[in-house]
């Protein structure tokens, strides 16, 4: 497809583009749409590798002849950079972004049905610990990954970018109601395991084999953590232990430390 040079930052073209950073246009624009953005290269042909629609690039007019792999029938705009930061409201140092359509998520009973292991995440409503957790859900071996309905958007620009595209290798939903779906994974023989600094906790490591055997990771918000509800509804409360009185990590820290216990003794 010949690139189009886009000289406008009005221009009706890349509409798509416009105001990334502004969360709240964002959230009213993409998932009504069923659009998401993409950032650098490397994202891009991780989210065609994965089968996502390419609607239209964006790209600094001093890298189209450098881009391959895009696909031919969706369009290629160019821009120049002060152009691009216009447009974007940032400075686009990775080059190029692309428009992309979603793709219907699976139900939970789908999810429920093939997964050994699952994440399950309450409230978790900060982009970047949202991408980094699905990073480190994709490189440690968790099959699933359950959103409550008040939980970010995993394919916002900014939790694709932190994942480094891997949300796209995870099979995840967000479910209508809550805590109702705890009760459903429960059901279909997952053992719900809540993190928490709770003094009841049980340490990470010594969860018993019964009790590893189809793990449900429950992970709370920052800050806040889980909901009574859900800690009510878990099988087991769970903690890592820590040094020096430090009484918690980042979600997403421990989210991986956590995965890591979990699946080290499963096939790679």
């Amino acid at each position: 497809m010949p690139a189009t040079a886009i000289t406008d930052p009005d221009d009706p073209r890349i509409g798509d583009y416009r105001a990334l950073t502004d969360l709240e246009l964002r959230t009213r624009w993409e998932p009504p749409n069923g659009l998401f953005i993409a950032e650098g290269e490397l994202v891009i042909q991780r989210a065609l590798r994965a089968g996502y629609r390419m609607r239209s690039a964006l790209v600094d007019e001093k890298r189209a002849d450098q881009l391959t792999g895009l696909p031919g029938d969706a369009p290629l705009y160019t821009a120049a950079p002060p152009v691009l930061e216009s447009i974007t409201g940032f400075h686009v140092h990775r080059g190029i972004l692309a428009s992309f359509h979603r793709r219907p998520q699976p139900t939970l009973g789908e999810l429920l049905t093939t997964a050994r292991n699952l994440a399950v995440l309450e409230g978790l409503n900060t982009h970047t610990n949202l991408g980094a957790l699905f990073r480190s859900a994709a490189a440690l071996g968790i099959d699933a990954i359950v959103l409550s309905p008040n939980c970010a958007d995993p394919l916002y620009r900014r939790a694709v970018r932190v994942s480094m595209g891997e949300v796209f290798a995870i099979p995840y939903t967000r479910t209508d109601t809550w805590p109702d779906p705890l009760t459903t994974i429960r059901d279909a023989g997952f053992t719900l395991l809540a993190m928490t600094p709770a003094p009841d906790a049980v340490a990470l490591q010594d969860l018993t084999p019964d009790q590893r055997v189809r793990p449900a990771l429950l992970l709370g918000a920052e800050g806040p953590g889980l909901t009574g509800q859900a800690l009510k509804a878990s099988d087991v409360r769970v903690a890592i232990p820590m040094h020096n009185d430090v009484d918690s990590l980042n979600v997403a820290t421990a989210a991986a430390i956590t995965f890591y216990e979990l699946t080290r003794d499963a096939p790679r």
